[in-house]
This record gives structure tokens, sequence and C-alpha cells, in this order.
């Protein structure tokens, strides 16, 4: 059995509290959409099996380009990452893997797979770092990594990536994200064709190096650090990479690497149409690359996305089979309590997309009924799913209110005691 962090009496006894009330709404909400034909157990066993992943980097304290403002408690290496992550799944239940970065996260690969094993987590896609430089190392990304104008640090970025692959097949993953900063501030600055192709032909030796069984990721960002072009700087072009590179390769899509009122949820509908699409990192922006919680600025954005998503998963898409991770950076708030809202919040646009009539929105869609269909969504969109959600946790072992039952655990005290404070810092540019 899988060891636990959080005092299992602290969780019963916040559920014991919850319970009778929890079990009266879930009844309530039930009958209704039993009205609708929906059977409410289905949707809640659907979402028992919805699952997202924590990126290790989301555990501790983000920050600006400005400053960074420590919390209390923060992890002090891969491992206290790994055990913030357990407290994450313990108490959601919707958390069973950890995404790494390397070389943020490096460590001996037997070690960290024994130290996931003993809360019963499992690593998910690598991530590699060409963007920022790591200690000791020999060239700089500064003006490029796959794409850079001298082959030596290009060769330098391919290394590194296949030395991600090689220590996720220890670990048991299947998958390598890459994503790359290269681009350029001044027009002029790098001849855009070339970049492209060196890139490509870069990414054609990580491509080569990945097992059968493995997928490789790809992720377009429109802007920084590089603020005047950016050389995977949209989904297009990171079809256009996925189609060059082979049956493996995919397109991730990450919810603030868009420019604002961008339709996401077309771009999600045309990668499935495709069979390009290979996953998320799920997040939020009011302005840009924000990387706020899930579903804190535009929940019916994120309801939309799953809406094309459950669309898919319905209709039997071939190769649909999309990875999920949660990709945010916490300034003001506990990461802990931000990533579990958030992995609720998913869980949640997951669950409203299974109520749509589909068959009802297909025929206002052929009739050419405007209202009708978008009303079709909202009337899915606006059912409170929660009991839903909290049953699923329940009847997993998980939290009724994870946050609640963290507060209540004490758990942000217990480590502040434990790991060193942090000092603050600037970003470099104030």
């Amino acid at each position: 059995m899988s060891e636990t962090i959080i005092s299992a009496d602290v969780v019963e006894k916040n559920n014991a509290a919850r319970k009778a009330n929890l079990e009266r709404d879930y009844a309530s909400l039930g009958e209704r959409l039993d009205g609708r034909g929906i059977a409410i157990d289905a949707i809640r066993d659907k979402v028992e099996k919805f699952a997202v992943a924590i990126p290790s980097w989301g555990v501790g304290t983000g920050g600006t380009r400005f400053a960074r403002f420590p919390g209390a408690g923060e992890p002090r290496d891969i491992f206290d990452k790994i055990e913030d992550c357990a407290v994450i799944q313990q108490l959601t239940r919707a958390t069973p893997t950890v995404s790494l970065h390397i070389p943020w996260d490096k460590a001996d690969p037997n070690r960290l797979k024994q130290a996931a094993s003993r809360f019963g987590l499992g690593f998910d896609a690598m991530n590699s770092n060409t963007f920022s430089d790591a200690k000791d190392q020999t060239l700089s990304y500064k003006f490029g990594s796959l794409s850079h104008a001298d082959a030596a640090t290009r060769r330098q970025a391919v290394e590194h990536n296949l030395e991600c692959i090689e220590i996720g097949r220890t670990l048991g993953s299947k998958a390598l994200t890459v994503w790359i900063g290269d681009g350029s501030n001044f027009p002029g600055q790098v001849n855009f064709a070339r970049a492209f192709e060196r890139y490509l032909d870069a990414m054609r030796e990580i491509y080569a190096g990945l097992p059968e069984d493995w997928k490789l990721f790809t992720e377009h960002k429109m802007y920084e650090p590089a603020f005047y072009s950016t050389v995977v700087q949209d989904w297009g072009t990171n079809y256009m990479i996925a189609r060059e590179l082979g049956d493996k390769a995919f397109c991730l899509v990450d919810l603030g690497h868009h420019a604002p009122n961008v339709n996401i949820e077309m771009i999600v509908s045309r990668l499935i149409q495709f069979k390009k699409l290979g996953g998320f990192h799920f997040n939020d922006s009011k302005y840009g690359d924000d990387d706020l919680d899930a579903g804190s600025i535009d929940p019916y954005r994120l309801f939309l996305v799953f809406n094309e998503l459950v669309d898919a998963e319905l209709s039997g898409a071939k190769g649909f089979d999309p990875a999920h991770m949660l990709d945010q950076s916490h300034n003001v708030t506990d990461p802990i309590e931000s990533l579990m809202l958030s992995a609720v919040e998913v869980q949640r646009a997951y669950a409203q997309a299974l109520l749509v009539d589909r068959k009802a929105l297909e025929g206002f869609q052929d009739a050419n009924d405007a209202l009708m269909a978008t009303q079709t969504l909202k009337v899915a969109y606006r059912t409170d799913v929660e009991p839903i959600l909290a049953m699923a946790r329940l009847k997993t072992g998980g939290a009724i209110d994870p946050v609640a039952a963290y507060r209540a655990a004490g758990y942000r005290a217990k480590v502040a005691a434990e790991r060193p404070a942090v000092a603050g810092g600037s970003g470099g540019i104030v």
C-alpha cells in the first residue's frame, strides 16, 4: 500500500463533517440529470478515471521577469517536490503522475523512481530545458539552442534532449516535451528560413532517438523570451513540425501561449481532425502567457476546449489520446493549493462537457439554429457538477474539500519548519 503524507485521520474527519451534505446534493443533482436522460454515476465514473499530471516545477513559488518572492517551505530538491506532489494526489485523487524538468530535477533515475513509488506516483512526459543555461554548461543558449547558428551549440542541445529520453526510459515515461525559447528581438537578427531549417534538422535527430512506444510533443509559444520572432510561434508552425518529423510527433497546446481572443478550441479541433493533438498544458491568462491557475480567468473557454475533447472521445476519433498536464506559476498563492484547485477545475470542465446533449446540438447545427446550439452548450456549462467531483474524490479515498483538509493538516507550516527559508531575488532587469 502506498504511503500517505497527510494523516488519514485528518482527511476522514474533514470528510465526515461534509459527507451528509454531499450525499444530499449528489442525490438532488442525480435526480435532475436523470430528467435529462443522464446517469450521474456514469459521469462520476468517467471523472474518477480522468487524470492530469503535476509539473514538478509547479510546486515551487513562481515569479515575474522583475522579481520573485519565495514562499514558506519551498521544496529544496526534486525529492521534496515529489512529496508535495504526493499531497496533491492524496487529496484530489486526480494527479497520479509527475512531469520532470531536466536539468532542474536531475538525480539518479532509480532513486527518483523509488521515491515516487513510495506514494504510488508515476512519471509523465519528460521536459528538456534549452531555454536557459545550466550550471557548468559549456555553450550558452543566449542566442538560441536547436536553431542556433553554431553547430556545436545545436549538438549540445540535441544531446541534452537525448539524455532526457534515457532518463525517462528508466523512469517509465513515454513522452518527451520540447519547448525552446529560440527567436529574435530585432528585425534582421536571424534568417527565418535558415533558423527553422536548423531547428528541423536538430529535431529529426531527437526524433530518431525516441523509443518505439514514445511520443514527441512540440510546444508553440507566440513570444517570450524572444519578442520580435519566435521559431515555433503558433499552432500552424507546430503542425508543420509534427508532419515533418513523423507519426510519433504531436502538437502540445498550452492555453496561455496564444494571443488574447484566439479561438483555442478551434485549434484543438483542427489538431484532432488531422491526428496531431498531443496534449495540453492547462493554465489561464488575462493578457498573455500569464500561467495563472486553470479556470481562474475564463472557465468557459476551458469548458469549450473540453467540449471538443469530449466530442472526439465519444465519436471515437482515430488516434485520439491526449496527455493532460498543469503548467502554472504561483506568485501569491500556496502552490499546492493552486494545483489542487486547478486539477479540480480541469475535471469540472470535463464533467460539464460530458453533460452536453450532443444529439440535440448536432440537430441545431444542421438546422442552422445558432441560438439553440449555443444554449445547448450553456445548459451543460451552467450545471453545478461539484457534487460529482466531490463524490469521485470520496469514492477514491480523497478529500471532499481538498483545500480544507490540507489546511487542517498544517502541511505548509510543517515543511516550512523543516525546509530552510529561501532568499528573494530580482529577475535581473530592474
